[in-house]
């Protein structure tokens, strides 16, 4: 007998050691982890379509072991707190556009200056070496997981935008970098919530809306905008971030799936928006026989002209916070030749 519970004392004393011999993060790598992903669009729009994908992806690559939940529309946290949310931990990842706090990711601001890019795969490449080559201040407290933007800008209007001339005088409604661009091009511009836009242009309000020509299906905009011009006259730039301590605790397999995932993402992103502004336009034609004009040659020429002194104005000012401004400048247009080379329109 008491050789019996000698034996059982044994048994239960090596499970014990055993257990106590479990380093922390195999105990960790083991659970399911469980991200809060705060995005601010509707779920239908392209960032809202990334973060989906994005949660697909890591779900699949890394079996189950990590598991993504989304919060499209602002219900985690509104557009211009995600990135302090993030930073905080009250949201582990979010999705938020670096032009809806001016001034604060001042490298970041160089690709939505009006350069001229015709796509976003192309943009938003440009945008992920960027941030890759100045590993900038501006992302010190967060992990950046990826970067994109959205298609170039355009009009869309209730009556035509044929030429500049066109554009003298006309309310447009604009957000962020494009109200500086469209005053300088001739136009009025107006800020106000995407949402109320269609009711405003209805009412002669507005004339049209500058922004990416996704919105023609997706918020029904071509039903209100009969009309475009294509103008490719800036893009807005998106980061997805991750709370530091929270990368920090990850596993090294789960760190590599998302750090591989980072450029990936970015070029998935570019080409899906690309495509879908596409069927955007093939869609609004179809439903409401939509029309898209171009600008005259001369009015394409004159359009970097008017918008120089903007970039120079970017120049200086990020120059005088110490940054190198002028090879910033220099590298985006390197980057942009490079990648509208690459991925054409």
């Amino acid at each position: 007998m008491k050789t019996k519970g000698y034996i059982i004392c044994l048994l239960v004393f090596s499970v014990f050691l055993s257990f106590c011999l479990i380093k922390p993060e195999d105990s960790f790598s083991q659970a399911t982890i469980t991200l809060k992903y705060a995005n601010f669009p509707p779920a239908t729009t392209f960032p809202c379509v990334q973060m989906e994908r994005w949660a697909r992806e890591v779900e699949k690559r890394t079996n189950g072991k990590v598991k993504v939940q989304t919060f499209p529309g602002g219900t985690l946290l509104p557009a211009k707190n995600i990135f302090d949310g993030v930073i905080s931990g009250m949201a582990d990842i979010g999705n938020f556009a670096m032009s809806y706090q001016p001034g604060r990711f001042p490298v970041s601001e160089a690709i939505d200056l009006p350069i001229g890019f015709t796509n976003a795969k192309a943009a938003s490449l440009a945008l992920f070496d960027l941030i890759e080559k100045y590993n900038p201040k501006e992302f010190e407290k967060v992990k950046v997981l990826t970067l994109f933007t959205c298609p170039p800008a355009d009009f869309m209007s209730s009556k035509p935008i044929r030429s500049l001339k066109d554009l003298k005088g006309l309310e447009l409604r604009v957000s962020g970098t494009g109200a500086d661009i469209i005053k300088r091009l001739g136009g009025i511009p107006v800020a106000m919530p995407q949402s109320e836009t269609p009711e405003a242009i209805q009412r002669g309000v507005v004339k049209g809306i500058v922004s990416s020509m996704e919105i023609l299906k997706d918020f029904n905009f071509a039903a209100y905008c009969p009309y475009a011009t294509e103008a490719n006259l800036f893009v807005v730039s998106f980061g997805v971030v991750m709370n530091k301590e929270k990368w920090n605790a990850m596993p090294p397999d789960v760190k590599k799936v998302l750090d591989d995932l980072k450029r990936e993402q970015a070029l998935w992103t570019g080409t899906y928006v690309d495509n879908h502004v596409k069927e955007a336009l093939a869609w609004s034609k179809e439903k409401y026989k939509h029309q898209v004009f171009e600008l005259p040659p001369q009015d394409k020429e004159e359009i970097p002209k008017l918008l120089r002194p903007m970039i120079d104005e970017y120049v200086k000012r990020v120059t005088s916070q110490n940054l190198p401004g002028e090879q910033i400048l220099k590298d985006v247009y390197a980057l942009k030749a490079k990648y509208e080379k690459e991925y054409s329109k």
